[in-house]
């Protein structure tokens, strides 16, 4: 197919047929094109149409899968590229994968399969009509949409657009149940949201600046690649200045500090599948953009300066996790808590930069994307259970239901970085990491672990009230609870797999390190 009919298609009308989707599909993958946004992105429109519908039929129960197994089978052939031919582009460099690109698409893949696969038992239990049930999935599939093409362009003009359209889809998804707390905090998570994707425009314009006082032509003033190839001419005080901008914007999407308080609030009133997206892979995608201005940063500045930023965050943020998590009494704030205390220490390994540190953060995006998913997708069927958010009422879970509790378990079991789930190999990695790195970087490390027993503490005596001990009422039979819980086993047995051996994915991890690491 060629470049200028990809083009039409990604902006076409919302009339295109998801057939036609999935044939450029097919096509495009042989072709290195960008299937991972369009067909979310035309699903999501032919479900734009059904809600719009006078009397729309609910949609099929298993037709939320083909966008997540598009991007899967779409990051799969993109990751053996990439190992065996180096980065592709599209569209004169606009679209460009390397090795991060296909990493985080298969992040973004499985943990949507994930969600994807437990949203129509969690609508049935909130009886969605076929119009809501039909807006929620032109929702998600826009959400996939805008979040594959965050990870997918090498344009940072076009990366604050896409980060910028995951706020407004999701705030939509955050309100989706239109009481008055769930609207609530869907604008605080606009407001919140809004002032740091400003934050990152004004940073991205200040790059701009300095690479068109650099030399570089217009057309690539925000290209990726040539700004890290020429970042020894970018002005240093205004690179500076831009690069703090955007590690405190993209930040606030990532759940870091100063501009965090969005998330346990969103977190909570979202439907548990839209949580399990945001906290397993928007947090990721956004910090996945750090990562790329990381690199520019290193070569501009030397890596000190982004080492002391976001070191400093890391702390931060770990702190206020760690001190939140002892007075947590909600579960679903508990496991946005926990998102928190996990993307602090990503940032801390992207501080200590060393091949074993990113490797290992890349590793902890996969597992604590596939464990919060599963957390979160549970947390929604314990809700319908149980009728309450709330910890102190929740008790014999592994009692009352079996299976759904003892997912809900094994994967708080995972992200407290038990083996033989991956988070225990990512954590060990950095902190291994870490004690390398020198003095500085040590002590800093040293405090990061005790900060994490401390949560580690608080979440063990949360979750032990409330899956041991007698059941409240007697135990009932739930076949909508055991059939929603294949998909749970599912993200289980992947982040336990990937605990015991990468196999195949090695080298896509060590590649993905060597491109953030600017080797």
């Amino acid at each position: 197919m060629s470049p200028t009919a990809s083009a039409l298609l990604l902006t076409a009308p919302a009339a295109v047929p998801l057939a036609l989707a999935g044939v450029y599909a097919l096509t495009g993958l042989r072709t290195r094109r960008p299937a991972p946004v369009t067909v979310p992105a035309a699903h999501g429109s032919v479900s734009v149409l059904v809600a719009e519908a006078p009397e729309p039929e609910p949609p099929t129960a298993w037709a939320g899968l083909l966008s997540p197994a598009v991007i899967l089978l779409c990051a799969s052939l993109l990751a053996a590229d990439v190992i065996d031919d180096g980065p592709v582009a599209v569209y004169s460099g606009l679209l460009r994968a390397d090795a991060l690109t296909a990493w985080m698409l298969l992040v973004i893949g499985t943990v949507a399969l994930v969600a994807c696969a437990s949203a129509p038992a969690y609508l049935a239990g909130e009886r969605a009509t076929g119009r809501t049930a039909a807006r929620y999935h032109s929702l998600v599939h826009g959400f996939l949409a805008a979040m594959s093409l965050a990870v997918l362009t090498a344009n940072l003009g076009v990366l604050w657009v896409a980060i910028e359209a995951t706020t407004i889809v999701t705030a939509f998804l955050v309100g989706h149940r239109h009481t008055r707390t769930s609207v609530e905090a869907a604008w605080k998570y606009v407001v919140i949201c809004s002032a740091g994707i400003a934050l990152a425009f004004l940073g991205t314009v200040l790059l701009y600046y300095a690479a068109r006082q650099a030399g570089i032509a217009e057309a690539w003033a925000l290209d990726w690649p040539t700004l890290v190839a020429r970042a020894d001419r970018l002005d240093p005080a205004v690179t500076r200045l831009g690069i703090t901008l955007v590690v405190l914007g993209y930040g606030a999407k990532a759940g870091l500090v100063p501009l965090h308080a969005w998330l346990p609030d969103a977190h909570s009133q979202a439907p548990a599948p839209v949580s399990a997206l945001m906290s397993g892979v928007l947090l990721s995608v956004a910090f996945a953009a750090i990562l790329r201005y990381r690199v520019i940063a290193d070569a501009a500045l030397g890596p000190d300066f982004t080492r002391v930023l976001l070191a400093g965050i890391a702390l931060l943020t770990l702190v206020l996790a760690a001190g939140l998590l002892l007075a947590q009494r909600d579960y679903k704030r508990m496991l946005a808590y926990s998102s928190m205390e996990h993307m602090s220490l990503i940032t801390l390994a992207a501080a200590i930069g060393s091949p074993l540190a990113l490797s290992a953060a890349l590793l902890h995006i996969g597992g604590h994307g596939l464990a919060k998913s599963v957390a979160f997708c549970a947390s929604g069927h314990l809700l319908r259970l149980t009728g309450t958010t709330r910890i102190g009422r929740v008790r014999g879970l592994l009692t009352r239901a079996p299976l759904l509790g003892g997912a809900f378990g094994l994967a708080v079991v995972a992200l407290l970085g038990f083996p033989p789930f991956s988070l225990f190999a990512s954590e060990l990695g950095i902190a291994r990491a870490g004690f390398a790195a020198g003095a500085g970087l040590g002590w800093a490390t040293a405090g990061a672990l005790l900060l994490v027993l401390v949560a580690f503490a608080a979440i063990v005596a949360r979750t032990a009230r409330m899956l041991l001990g007698p059941a409240p009422a007697p135990a009932e039979p739930d076949s909508a609870a055991t059939l929603a819980t294949w998909p749970l086993t599912l993200g289980l047995a992947a982040c336990a797999a990937l605990g015991i051996t990468t196999g195949p994915l090695t080298d896509l991890l060590d590649a993905a390190a060597q491109a953030i690491g600017g080797h």
